[in-house]
């Protein structure tokens, strides 16, 4: 709601094994749809940059990141070499570095390591994905080593992903290899053909150190969603000993095949409540929407909120929108089925093209995953406008969570709400349920792949 004033498939994906069949004669050459990082003969592509906050780096004038630059490829000079095509380092010095910077991607990669190592692969320069001694005698048992290399280890304590599902690792002198997939901050990891990280949220590292300029200026800084950078360079960790790199290949996934993943993992319990064919189910203005081939769109010039017959508690609810340019919706949560579902719904969660020039000064919370006049999302994890989004929604008692192509936007409690846009009130807030709808605002809107799952 607005004021007027203002691929490869997924059996590619999990079934096919990696290409162990690599051999000497074809190292760091990659295989089909990837590409090499990694040359084999030098270090062209990379430089060097330490633990190192991105943002610090974005603030930095230019001569000043040239003048970092410089003296961490003297660093690099020092601790890194290459080997009979193998990349080196002596257990110290800065990390190597990507000069590109990678989204949704899977990442190849060979490592090899010694006794009392500890190392791990930074994704969008966040750390990390773990690499160490394993062993007792490394001395790391008291803090997870004892399980294995492959977790995301910079995760908060007990979170899915921190420590790997099983120990993987080889024996010291043995080449590793790992398979990561990263969608959104969606993580998942394949050490040595084992699975032990499976699509987990991999946090923001630097985020949960200090809030960004959004959370300090943000109305009430209520959200509480710690996004992880939409992209970033890929950067190998030094620390302790030596470790060896080769067959260093990415492949950026396509949003057709990340939409897929994002739709279909983790969906045990989602049940369809949209039939693709017609409104059975459904009630409300229905006439100012269309089906066609399974979507369903508002017709231009028309809206109102359209809503499920079945009311809903705590729910998640999981499905695919396309905005056109400078396109307006919003999802009807614990919606009464009459009046504002922005004010007497629980709220109104914004569909909306955050990039339309129109759109321009807003107030934060009008902003695409906003619970619309009361908490702002966190903006720039949309896609194009005329692409394909996916989208998880979970409600439970007074919060909610938003989670954008494979990203959390927001995580709030709606109960802690007390400044409101315009210092107009929001009396359906405390709502406990109702309906679940889309309310569109005039613009042709599609949605598609509608999952529910009561919890």
């Amino acid at each position: 709601m607005l004021v007027k004033r203002v691929v490869c498939s997924l059996v590619v994906l999990f079934c096919v094994p990696l290409a162990s069949g690599i051999g000497q004669a074809d190292e760091n050459s990659p295989p089909e749809g990837f590409r090499a990082l990694f040359n084999g003969q030098d270090l062209a592509g990379w430089h060097g940059m330490g633990h190192f906050d991105p943002r610090a780096l974005a603030a930095m004038s230019d001569e000043d990141r040239t003048k970092k630059r410089d003296a961490d490829l003297e660093d690099v000079k020092q601790h890194w070499s290459v080997e009979d095509g193998e990349l080196v380092n002596d257990g110290h010095g800065v990390y190597l570095t990507t000069d590109e910077n990678f989204g949704d991607i899977e990442l190849w990669i060979d490592y090899k390591t010694v006794a009392q190592a500890d190392s791990g692969i930074y994704l969008r320069a966040t750390p990390q994905v773990q690499i160490w001694d394993y062993t007792e005698a490394g001395g790391k048992w008291n803090i997870g080593a004892d399980k294995g290399s492959g977790g995301l280890w910079n995760n908060s304590a007990g979170s899915p992903g921190k420590d790997p599902s099983v120990l993987a690792d080889k024996p010291f002198g043995e080449w590793n290899r790992f398979r990561i997939l990263q969608v959104g901050e969606r993580t998942t990891v394949y050490l040595n053909d084992k699975l032990v990280v499976d699509h987990a949220r991999m946090e923001n590292f630097w985020s949960k150190r200090a809030p960004d300029d959004f959370a300090k200026e943000a109305p009430g800084s209520l959200n509480t969603a710690n996004p992880l950078f939409r992209d970033g360079p890929i950067q190998l960790q030094t620390h302790g000993g030596e470790i060896r790199w080769r067959n260093i290949f990415v492949r950026e996934i396509p949003t057709d095949e990340a939409n897929e993943l994002l739709a279909t993992k983790h969906a045990d319990g989602f049940e369809t409540i949209f039939n693709g064919k017609d409104f059975t189910g459904w009630s409300g203005p229905v006439e100012n929407y269309e089906v066609t081939d399974g979507k369903i769109k508002c017709k231009a010039g028309k809206g109102g909120t359209i809503y499920t017959d079945e009311e809903y508690g705590d729910f998640a609810v999981r499905f695919e929108f396309q905005l056109p340019e400078g396109g307006n919706n919003g999802l009807a949560i614990r919606y009464p089925g009459k009046d504002d579902t922005a004010y007497y719904g629980m709220c109104e969660l914004q569909i909306l093209d955050n990039d339309a020039e129109k759109y321009a000064k807003l107030d934060q919370r009008q902003y695409h995953g906003s619970a619309y006049g009361m908490v702002p999302a966190y903006r720039g994890y949309l896609r194009a406008a005329g692409e394909w989004n996916v989208q998880e929604v979970t409600v439970k008692g007074s919060t909610i969570k938003v989670e954008l192509n494979g990203t959390v936007i927001l995580d709030t409690d709606l109960a802690k709400v007390t400044e409101f846009m315009g210092d107009r009130p929001h009396p359906g807030k405390d709502r406990t349920s109702g309906h679940f709808g889309f309310a569109g605002h005039s613009d042709p809107v599609q949605f598609r792949n509608v999952k529910l799952k009561k919890l």
